[in-house]
């Protein structure tokens, strides 16, 4: 090695390292894979706001995560300054769902297998995955819970109102309680025994009672 071989430029030499047949089949089956996953995503979806963003990521993501992939395989070099590279990156964004992160690692997954040219795994795990996620995921109680929001005058009201919703549903869990001079708010969780919710306007015209408010609750969040 001479003077001048050491400022070479290898830049032209990795052109062909990896071939433009490998990018196109593996590009375009990370792009399946994503709209496999985006679809899922979207039929799996239970959370407040769906997020539309979030699914087109999902992806971005496969193909971003081939594309690396590609290119650390056919370079050790390379594969070393891209661990460096990506340890410096650090992402802020809260994740609101518990399910979206399994999304977010399926789709990483999924394009680090098909990279690494293992087209099998990666097209049959993710039909396997897509169909778990499918049946678990939008698995729904036989009986959806409700949280009744009560504002009363004061505890004569609250028993009676408490009494008065014991009889309308089939289950009550009091879930939290507030208590203030002159005021009382309860919020209990329901289970309905159909879909009459003709007792929350008789709740809300009993004496002592300010306010009741009905709402869907999932264990997680109402809305």
């Amino acid at each position: 090695m001479n003077f001048s071989d050491i400022f070479k430029s290898s830049f032209l030499e990795n052109i062909a390292s990896v071939s433009i047949l490998d990018m196109v089949i593996s590009l375009a089956l990370a792009f399946c894979i994503g709209m496999f996953i985006f679809l899922i995503y979207k039929k799996t979806f239970s959370g407040v706001m769906y997020s539309s963003g979030f699914a087109v990521t999902l992806v971005a993501l496969t193909m971003i995560t081939t594309l690396v992939i590609l290119a650390v395989t056919s370079n050790i070099v390379l594969s070393l300054g891209m661990v460096g590279a990506l340890s410096i990156v650090r992402f802020r964004t809260a994740i609101k769902e518990p399910l979206d992160i399994a999304f977010l690692f399926w789709a990483i997954a999924a394009g680090i297998v098909l990279a690494a040219g293992m087209i099998p795994l990666a097209v049959f795990g993710s039909i396997f995955i897509g169909i778990v996620l499918l049946v678990f995921a939008n698995k729904k109680s036989h009986t959806n819970p409700y949280i009744v929001v009560l504002q009363c005058e004061n505890h004569a009201s609250e028993q009676a109102a408490v009494a008065f919703l014991q009889k309308q549903v089939s289950r009550t869990v009091i879930k939290s309680k507030t208590a203030q001079k002159g005021h009382v708010e309860l919020n209990v969780e329901i289970r309905l025994k159909d879909n009459n919710t003709d007792f929350v306007n008789i709740l809300s015209e009993m004496k002592g009672v300010n306010s009741a408010v009905l709402v869907s609750y999932n264990g997680e969040y109402m809305g």
